[in-house]
């Protein structure tokens, strides 16, 4: 990716409603790691204003590979994609015991007193690096991890980011937003432009 347009991307991230509080500096490194089981960052208190070194045992990893295991092998992206969305509720609530997050939920506006909580741009780089740990152990083989993304920039409505992946054999994008639902549910995926159109799941608690 040019240097270029992850500044510009981040500058998005930066100015988004999910108000970012972290220096320019601390949320590029953050989002550039390469997580692996015996540590990797993780950000928390909105807009990455806090982060926590996590590391995972061998038991939390198998909840994360059994998730993927269970029915035998994956067979499209298709199915690939609901796994994910299980394994990153999965990694939720394995490292939200570690860093006091298992307490976020849905949402922001409203949230903010509430301890462990989450924005949307933590939510974004979390799981943007749980997805990478995934695909760099062979869990997550249907799918590239792309740059996050941002909806709206003011313009049209408060703006939202998200983590995103991309199928491989056609291409096509799809939004993996775990801000709708508190800590530890599955993530949101859908096709990216149907969220970048304002998609929010009906059940979510921050429609209510």
């Amino acid at each position: 990716m040019p240097r270029s347009f992850f500044k510009f991307c981040l500058a998005v991230l930066l100015a988004s409603a999910c108000s970012a509080n972290a220096a320019f500096s601390d949320i590029t490194q953050i989002y550039r790691q390469q997580p692996n089981l015996h540590g990797f960052d993780v950000c928390l208190g909105g807009g990455c204003a806090e982060v926590k070194h996590v590391a995972l045992n061998d038991e939390d990893w198998q909840n994360v590979v059994h998730i993927f295991s269970q029915e035998g092998d994956v067979r499209d992206a298709a199915q690939e994609r609901k796994l994910i969305a299980l394994a990153l509720g999965a990694m939720e609530t394995i490292v939200g015991k570690k860093t006091d997050t298992d307490t976020d939920l849905a949402g922001t506006f409203g949230n903010s007193d509430y301890a462990g909580q989450l924005d949307c741009n933590d939510e974004a780089i979390n799981s943007t690096s749980y997805m990478r740990l995934m695909r760099s152990h062979g869990l997550i083989k249907f799918h590239d991890i792309a740059d996050m993304r941002t909806r709206n920039f003011f313009f049209s409505g408060w703006p939202h980011t998200t983590a995103v992946i991309r199928e491989i054999a056609s291409g096509e994008m799809f939004a993996v937003d775990s801000w709708f639902y508190d800590n530890g549910f599955p993530a949101t995926i859908v096709p990216f432009s149907e969220w970048k159109a304002g998609y929010i799941p009906e059940d979510s608690p921050v429609v209510k």
